[in-house]
């Protein structure tokens, strides 16, 4: 059984992750701001606290709790994403800077935290969006947020390169349109073609294997546009 970092298990995509892997006896470690729906589970596999992606005192809670209770990880998700849905000349500089600091500045916080914690074949996960793949559809008011999306996937490049003889393996998977709260809020009344369970199970299994086959790659999980 592995030891499973998630962020973003509050609502959606990353919440049903938690559950999965906790159902099949993987140890999580589920973090986001609001703890409260991982809490109502009292599942006996899942821990969690309140945790900010860009608060320095959080990233010492999570040092802490590895040090205290895990020797390694085995996978870190990197799931947990802010979303503003603006014309881009209404966009704040403070509202820009907002959607990086998770989506990008939080990600790579974390990343380079658990990073000495995970063995050769530990795998790191990274969720982006379509809206962030180059030549892909784009839509007006998402300058912040899908740009962000591309930032990322340019990181796992690198961190899949600059790690490639140590390990562990780093791909990022491009969603498209699933139907979790962020999709309302940023294409309000569409319906998507897939849940949040379908895609957390995609997302587990690939977590677990994916790396056997991948490192630096870009997969495009999307059966929609958006």
């Amino acid at each position: 059984m592995a030891n499973i970092i998630i962020t973003g298990t509050s609502r959606g995509i990353g919440f049903e992750m938690a559950k999965l892997f906790a159902d099949e006896g993987h140890q999580v470690l589920a973090l986001s701001r609001n703890t409260a729906p991982i809490a109502a589970l009292n599942h006996k596999n899942i821990s969690s606290f309140s945790f900010d992606l860009f608060s320095v005192i959080d990233l010492e809670k999570l040092k802490t709790f590895l040090n205290d209770h895990w020797n390694t990880v085995d996978i870190l998700i990197n799931n947990a994403g802010k979303l503003v849905n603006k014309p881009f000349l209404e966009t704040t500089l403070k509202e820009f800077e907002e959607v990086y600091k998770v989506n990008v500045f939080g990600v790579a916080e974390i990343t380079k935290t658990v990073i000495p914690k995970m063995p050769k074949n530990g795998h790191v996960v990274t969720i982006s969006s379509m809206g962030g793949v180059q030549g892909s559809v784009k839509f007006p008011g998402l300058s912040a947020y899908s740009s962000s999306k591309a930032a990322v996937i340019t990181l796992t490049e690198l961190w899949a390169e600059e790690f490639k003889e140590t390990g562990p393996s780093f791909n990022v998977l491009a969603l498209g349109a699933v139907q979790t709260e962020m999709l309302q809020e940023a294409f309000p009344g569409y319906q998507a073609p897939t849940t949040p369970l379908e895609m957390a199970s995609y997302i587990k299994e690939f977590a677990l294997t994916g790396h056997t086959l991948y490192n630096g790659k870009l997969l495009q999980v999307s059966n929609s546009t958006p």
